[in-house]
């Protein structure tokens, strides 16, 4: 029997949104120009400990399930600082040309200067820091992740072995889609579209 899946245990907190066009950058000697330079500030975690505790909860359970079936767990993210997510999200849309570097907003406490010598250098700095943080999908400023809501991992060797889901029922994996239903049940819900990304919600 497939149980419902708990709901979210993390809340966005509405105030935290993208900016106004009217605080756009502007040009500023004391700003640090933008680069691959920047990946190494505002770093994010890979540990649980890090996560919202009610969470945290359900996914150390999932891991334990899964660590107890024989299979193992790279995690590669866990919280993600708002600021680096801001990095990232305009790094992203500036490279894609989806914004000019002038336009894009400022944030306290990231003294970035996105604009360059021209509107060329300002796209290759952006493309140079979007390779550098190894961004796949176009990433958002507030997300499961900046809520300690969100856990990216790679799940090995568990195809081919039985795991208990929360109900303490075992369950066959014989392909690795079937361990979404399995997370669920601890409240860790998969975001297929993305192949290591579980959160609270599913997105």
């Amino acid at each position: 029997m497939q149980n419902r899946p708990p709901g979210p245990t993390c809340v966005l907190n509405p105030t935290e949104v993208e900016r106004s066009p009217e605080s756009a950058s502007q040009s500023s000697p004391a700003k640090e120009k933008s680069g691959a330079s920047w990946v190494s500030k505002f770093p994010g975690s890979t540990s649980t400990d890090d996560l919202d505790p009610a969470f945290r909860d359900k996914v150390k359970k999932f891991l334990t399930a899964i660590a107890e079936a024989g299979g193992s767990v790279s995690i590669a993210a866990t919280y993600r600082p708002r600021e680096r997510a801001y990095l990232m999200h305009y790094s992203s849309k500036i490279s894609r040309g989806d914004i000019d570097a002038a336009k894009v907003p400022t944030m306290a406490g990231v003294d970035i200067e996105w604009v360059h010598a021209s509107e060329e250098a300002s796209k290759r700095a952006a493309s140079a820091m979007a390779k550098a943080f190894g961004i796949v999908y176009p990433p958002a400023l507030i997300s499961r992740h900046t809520e300690r809501c969100a856990i990216d991992m790679t799940v090995n060797g568990i195809v081919g072995k039985k795991i208990k889901n929360a109900s303490n029922e075992e369950v066959e994996i014989k392909r690795l889609s079937d361990l979404n239903a399995v997370g669920a049940s601890y409240g860790v819900n998969k975001l297929v579209s993305d192949p290591p990304h579980w959160s609270d919600d599913g997105r």
